[in-house]
């Protein structure tokens, strides 16, 4: 792995705060926690597939977020979950970012990770149900609404990339 540089630390700093703007910022921050949740910042999950150093901008930006729902658990688990299933999903779709879908509505690479990736949902159902929520009703819950937010966020990051250098 090469090493970063200034602008790479500024460039991964800005995605980390864009992150928690976009989730703790009201009214967004209604929306962002518990067990339906909607978080607009989720669609910055993308940035990883132009560059893998923003998974670190996004797994800080998940940690400093969820500090503010249910403090250190949710930062643990949050946080780890974000690194893990990013990376992995980047790993697993990265491969058809250059294909598309529904007449060249939905980039293949986004399409598939948001199915994946709210799949992962289970990690936030597991640790709801420790503070005594359902765990099959809150997984369908969030799960649903992080691929809501991920394929309307899929949608505004590839029309952005084609404005904007997202590699960079």
């Amino acid at each position: 792995m090469k090493s970063l540089t200034v602008r790479d630390l500024a460039q991964v700093a800005f995605v980390a705060a864009l992150y928690v703007v976009l989730t703790i910022t009201p009214p967004l921050n209604a929306i962002s926690y518990g067990a339906y949740q909607f978080r607009v910042s989720e669609m910055l999950n993308f940035m990883a597939f132009y560059n893998r150093k923003y998974i670190i901008g996004l797994t800080l930006g998940c940690m400093i977020a969820n500090f503010y729902s249910f403090g250190l658990i949710d930062v643990v688990v949050g946080s780890l979950s974000t690194l893990v299933f990013v990376s992995l999903g980047v790993m697993l779709f990265d491969r058809y970012k250059d294909q598309y879908l529904f007449n060249g509505l939905f980039n293949k690479a986004f399409f598939y990770f948001s199915f994946f990736f709210s799949a992962s949902m289970f990690t936030v159902a597991l640790e709801l149900h420790f503070f005594g929520a359902p765990f099959w009703l809150t997984w369908f819950t969030t799960a649903m609404g992080e691929l809501a937010s991920l394929l309307i966020g899929s949608l505004i990051m590839d029309r952005l990339s084609k404005r904007i250098n997202l590699s960079a």
